[in-house]
């Protein structure tokens, strides 16, 4: 009988010390020739799409809890994806001037998770600092993980990294040559 409570007792003390260790995080790199980033921006007569390509990314997790995040973007493979020809040679130079993106001067763009609240299974609410152009600021937006895929889509307000061109809430009288202020980000990772 002793035998037994002594065996019971070294249990409860080893398996609760085993118990309380925190499991460490694991950071997951992101298979960035198998993840896409889709942008959709909008004017008055219409919207664009194109990709741009990550140039390197990872997830953290606590065990299968996201915790983290950060994402370097290769702004200079800004392309747009509903053009052809001339229209769309004459759009990607200009999204990539300094009336846009500046990529000769800001080759990247880079997301840093700050604060990750678990919404739900497999849903996340993320927090991060967004730099674009040398300018960072918050955004907010939702992940979903699933296996080992995940997908976000991101709103970003171009005008909060002096991005001013051709927008209505700096410019008056744009008429239909008006470019709304805030572009979509549609994110799907592979890790």
């Amino acid at each position: 009988m002793k035998k037994g409570v002594f065996t019971l007792a070294l249990a409860l003390v080893f398996g609760s010390a085993a118990a309380t260790e925190p499991i460490a995080e694991e950071k997951k790199e992101v298979k960035t020739d198998a993840s896409t980033v889709t942008w959709k921006a909008y004017k008055v007569t219409g919207s664009h799409t194109g990709t741009v390509n990550l140039e390197s990314g990872h997830l953290v997790f606590d065990g299968d809890q996201l915790t983290g995040g950060e994402f370097v973007a290769d702004m200079t493979s800004l392309i747009s994806t509903d053009m052809e020809g001339d229209g769309k040679a004459k759009l990607e130079g200009h999204l990539k001037a300094d009336d846009f993106f500046g990529v000769e001067n800001h080759g990247t763009s880079k997301l840093v998770f700050t604060e990750v609240k678990s919404t739900g299974k497999n849903s996340y609410e993320v927090t991060g600092d967004l730099t674009i152009k040398g300018i960072t600021k918050p955004v907010t937006f939702d992940v979903s993980i699933y296996g080992s895929k995940a997908t976000a889509t991101v709103k970003v307000d171009r005008t909060n990294y002096d991005i001013k061109y051709g927008s209505g809430s700096f410019f008056e009288n744009l008429g239909d040559k008006t470019i709304y202020d805030e572009f979509d980000l549609v994110v799907d990772l592979e890790f």
